[in-house]
């Protein structure tokens, strides 16, 4: 039997099911977010292992950030975290990947992660990533979307899901409840 690797999707959302606004910016995801629970939750998903997985933007959102010294002193576990992990990044256009342990993939998504999944390794998660998001949910790759929803209307912006063509079903399978309104939610696709 063939090892499977599964695919995480973790992204914030507004409620209104945005993950950036009509300009694009996802900073309002980060407004208000310093409640102490929700700083150990973001902590602990850091230290969580397995590889994180990226679409060029946002990573080059990323690695411009989380090798800094701000990084390390505004959120250490965070940025600690994020800089260990293996990393893989998605681009045609990236000529190369110098933040450390990301290997840059140039080739079709969709196929480069069919083998992915199909080979011995950790996990995955992406982050941001809307177009990759959508293109791997789109062809059945996502295993489970874990969405944190920021208690705020964008009235307009980008889905995680634009393009997708018809229902998906999906299963509950946690939630949680933070004091500063967000609310997290794992769903495992295809329930």
């Amino acid at each position: 039997m063939s090892p499977k690797r599964s695919l995480a999707v973790f992204e914030s959302v507004s409620v209104d099911g945005y993950f950036t606004d009509a300009s694009n910016d996802m900073s309002w995801a980060y407004d208000g977010a310093t409640d102490p629970e929700f700083a150990e939750f973001t902590a602990k998903n850091a230290e969580g292992g397995g590889a994180l997985v990226f679409g060029r933007v946002t990573y080059q959102m990323m690695a411009s950030w989380w090798p800094t010294p701000a990084a390390a002193q505004a959120m250490p576990e965070v940025a600690a975290g994020m800089n260990a992990m293996p990393k893989i990044v998605f681009s045609s256009s990236l000529e190369r990947a110098d933040w450390s342990g990301t290997t840059l993939i140039r080739t079709d998504p969709v196929a480069a992660m069919r083998k992915l999944k199909a080979t011995a390794g950790p996990d995955m998660v992406i982050l941001g990533s809307g177009k990759l998001v959508a293109a791997l949910a789109g062809a059945g790759l996502v295993d489970e979307f874990q969405l944190v929803t920021v208690p705020l209307v964008l009235g307009a912006g980008r889905t995680i899901f634009d393009g997708i063509d018809g229902p998906r079903p999906m299963r509950l399978v946690e939630e949680r409840t933070f004091r500063n309104g967000r609310i997290f939610a794992r769903y495992a696709a295809g329930a």
